[in-house]
């Protein structure tokens, strides 16, 4: 494919035309696989799975291509390495960070598993959010309000991810077995989970009541 081919074929999937997008990913999916395969440490080839990176960056691809600067083949190249790379590098470090456990231990809630107001609380807190309200308990009603909302525009995998692991606070071996995917990729689903959930989200005061 020539140089303006490649042009024609990049803004057409920045315009939203998954055909063209599709093509773009088969033409340097392999590529960047590879890469990432040999950039990947034997210690962590049994935890993570080149292929579980790889889908990760694929939806990756498909929710930010309107972000993309340049519109070479070696910039969607490069573009696509990266996500990749960082995806790579999500799962590797929450990995390690498994291996030092927090002295605030991961509690399962209510007998029945199900997420309380607290929760929605702790991840609205994660997320980097604040709120103005005058009370905790006024804050947690008013994040489960919104974060409901946010989570139903999600894609599906991001939504199961917080959902699982997030608010029912499940280990991340069972998340992985109900996604039917590696731990590995609980990471990483969930650190792209959390992205496209601020971007939902926006500024918090678009949720948050601010009292004077």
């Amino acid at each position: 494919m020539d140089d303006g081919a490649m042009v024609e074929m990049i803004e057409r999937a920045m315009r939203g035309d998954e055909d063209a997008l599709t093509q773009l990913l088969e033409d340097h999916g392999p590529v960047v696989r590879r890469h990432i395969g040999f950039s990947l440490g034997a210690q962590w080839q049994s935890a993570i799975d080149v292929d579980d990176i790889m889908q990760v960056t694929y939806v990756e691809a498909f929710l930010r291509i309107g972000r993309l600067e340049s519109r070479t083949a070696a910039g969607f190249g490069a573009w696509l390495r990266q996500i990749a790379k960082n995806n790579m590098l999500d799962a590797i470090r929450a990995l390690e960070a498994e291996k030092r456990p927090s002295p605030r231990q991961r509690v399962r809630n209510s007998a029945l598993g199900g997420p309380d107001q607290n929760s929605y609380m702790a991840l609205v807190e994660v997320l980097g959010a604040t709120s103005k309200t005058p009370s905790r308990e006024a804050a947690a009603q008013e994040a489960q309000v919104f974060l409901e909302k946010a989570l139903g525009e999600l894609p599906d995998d991001y939504e199961k991810v917080i959902r699982l692991y997030d608010l029912e606070m499940r280990p991340a071996s069972e998340v992985a077995i109900a996604l039917g995917r590696s731990e590995g990729a609980v990471y990483m689903l969930r650190a792209r989970a959390h992205d496209c959930l601020r971007d939902v989200m926006g500024k918090p005061s678009k949720f948050f009541t601010h009292w004077a």
